[in-house]
């Protein structure tokens, strides 16, 4: 198992929702992720943060040169700070009841020696031995990681006002350099939705993820998978420039909340066993290319490979799946993202988003069209984003003003990409939908789905606006929300102490009794998924397309 003084972890959510979580828990000693591609939520986060420790606010403003690495270093600098003073002041509060050390211990697991040690100390009645252990027990606070996120497919170029290019300006190359260039230590930088070559190969450029030694890293790379494949080819690609993968992060392809990066039928289950199996395999490999390209670079090689953690995600809901999970697939942790949403102690969602999550059931949450990236995306009905796109839709304005551009991507009709959520986007494919004269059946399906896509980087930032009373964007306050289908079993809002009690066994909190195995949920997602897929219409079949029936059928 993990040195870490939790077995789980909690995974990057939206923009807002995670984006101030290790400052909520990290003095717990759980690791969180932060995500950091939004940097006008960030600037927000900076003004909240400052206000909060009594200090000086100095804007950082986009007219300065590299204004937006700049905000995400400073702002992962205040927080690893305010973290700091957390845990000096934890450590040096007493052990007596509700206090902040007695927190800190009571919700570790029971099977750690850490957490038997500290029983000891409780049942010790001798006051000199007890304070000895009580010192014993300060020595071994450990704060958790403060982790960031980069979504590797989010690289939009970035231009001077001017109209030139800026070199290395890209939006996941300045969000590397501002995680690279922060004071950070013992963080991992957590990169998801697939491989980046500009992006990882930029990696190279900086120190802070070469080792300093055998296993000890300043900065690590996490790198968030759906198959074994997918690690070996990603794994590598690093390691032939000398860069170390510290833990693959393994995500359910359908079971979960955000993006989902369906596979074609390939399983959790079946996934894990592969991982297992071919762990020693997998971590002998990536070492000799590793070594290989540190020699070449006449940097120091190393006579035994780096730790490689893996970890799993997605759908998680019980103790025994957790246990499961750690103890069969030996998984170093687990990651539980959804059933946080209920945790005000450690995630950031306004109240009346919060009351949608705790109504909402399986009926609720569902696969939508909804994102810009055209990956599918779980989303929850009701939201006051999804109100306030219809009731554009229906004043004849449909489409958001496009006002952060991190998601644009779309050069059908501009030779500058736009975002298909744009206002500008969705006047244009309707005019052209309007001049095919389309069956009426085929010209509704195809209106739909333009009309579906909606603004993710305001309304998945929003929450925090709301929460912390700080102005984002006038007028655009409405909020999208993406939990995974796991929180319909979650239907209360709770402590941190009764979420960590629930994880490790201690408390039950699934409020639907009827709730199937992780596993098996994921098995019925998939069903639906490919249900849904072969009976969609007016879709040209191409290979791909045509490949994933038989694919299903043989995973």
């Amino acid at each position: 198992m993990s040195s870490n003084p939790h077995q789980f972890h909690i995974p990057v959510m939206g923009l807002a929702f995670t984006i101030d979580s290790p400052v909520k828990v990290a003095q717990y000693g759980i690791s969180s992720v932060i995500s950091i591609m939004e940097d006008r939520l960030i600037e927000m986060m900076r003004k909240h943060y400052y206000a909060y420790i009594n200090e000086q606010f100095l804007p950082i403003s986009t007219k300065e040169e590299n204004y937006r690495e700049k905000r995400i270093t400073d702002y992962l600098n205040l927080v690893s700070r305010i973290v700091s003073e957390q845990i000096e002041k934890l450590r040096n509060s007493v052990f007596e009841a509700g206090s902040e050390i007695v927190k800190y211990f009571e919700m570790l697991p029971d099977n750690s020696l850490v957490k038997q040690l500290y029983r000891q100390m409780q049942n010790t009645e001798d006051g000199i031995k007890k304070t000895e252990l009580e010192n014993k027990l300060r020595n071994t606070i450990t704060p958790g990681g403060i982790d960031v996120n980069i979504m590797t497919k989010l690289d939009k170029n970035n231009f001077t006002r001017e109209g030139t290019l800026i070199e290395n300006g890209s939006d996941a190359i300045s969000a590397l350099r501002g995680y690279a260039k922060s004071r950070l230590n013992n963080s991992s930088l957590v990169l998801s939705a697939g491989m980046n070559p500009r992006l990882f190969n930029y990696i190279d450029q900086f120190r802070e993820f070469e080792a300093k030694g055998p296993g000890q890293f300043e900065k690590k790379i996490v790198i968030k998978v759906s198959d074994y494949r997918s690690a070996l080819i990603q794994g590598k690609y690093l390691a032939k420039k000398g860069i170390w993968v510290s833990e693959f992060r393994i995500e359910s392809g359908l079971n979960c909340g955000g993006h989902a990066f369906a596979t074609d039928g390939y399983l959790m289950g079946p996934i894990l066993e592969e991982f297992k199996l071919k762990r020693n395999e997998l971590t002998t490999t990536l070492f000799e290319i590793y070594n290989k390209a540190l020699d070449a670079k006449s940097c120091i090689t190393f006579s035994e490979p780096h730790p490689i953690k893996i970890s799993a995600q997605g759908g998680i809901g019980t103790y025994e799946e957790h246990q499961f999970l750690c103890n069969y697939y030996r998984v170093d942790s687990t990651g539980w993202g959804s059933p946080f949403l209920l945790v005000p102690e450690a995630t950031t969602v306004d109240d009346d988003t919060l009351r949608l999550l705790q109504k909402a059931e399986k009926k609720d949450i569902y696969l939508s069209n909804n994102s810009p990236l055209g990956v599918p995306f779980h989303y929850l009905n009701g939201t006051s984003s999804d109100y306030q796109k219809k009731e554009r839709i229906s004043k004849k304005f449909p489409g958001s003003p496009c006002t952060e551009k991190h998601l644009v991507n779309n050069t059908e009709f501009t030779e500058e990409p736009i975002c298909t959520a744009s206002s500008k986007y969705q006047k244009l494919k309707i005019n052209q939908l309007k001049s095919l004269i389309l069956p009426v059946e085929q010209y509704e399906y195809e209106l739909q789905k333009v009309l579906d896509k909606e603004c993710l980087c305001i309304g998945l930032s929003n929450s925090a606006s709301i929460r912390y009373k700080q102005p984002f964007l006038k007028k655009l306050t409405d909020v999208t929300i993406c939990p995974g289908p796991n929180i319909a079993y979650f239907s209360k809002t709770v402590s941190l102490r009764e979420m960590t009690d629930h994880i490790y066994g201690r408390a039950n909190l699934v409020t639907d009794n009827n709730r199937a195995h992780v596993f098996i949920n994921e098995l019925f997602l998939y069903i639906d998924y490919l249900g849904k897929l072969v009976s969609e219409k007016y879709v040209l079949i191409d290979k791909k397309r045509e490949n994933i029936l038989p694919n299903f059928i043989t995973s």
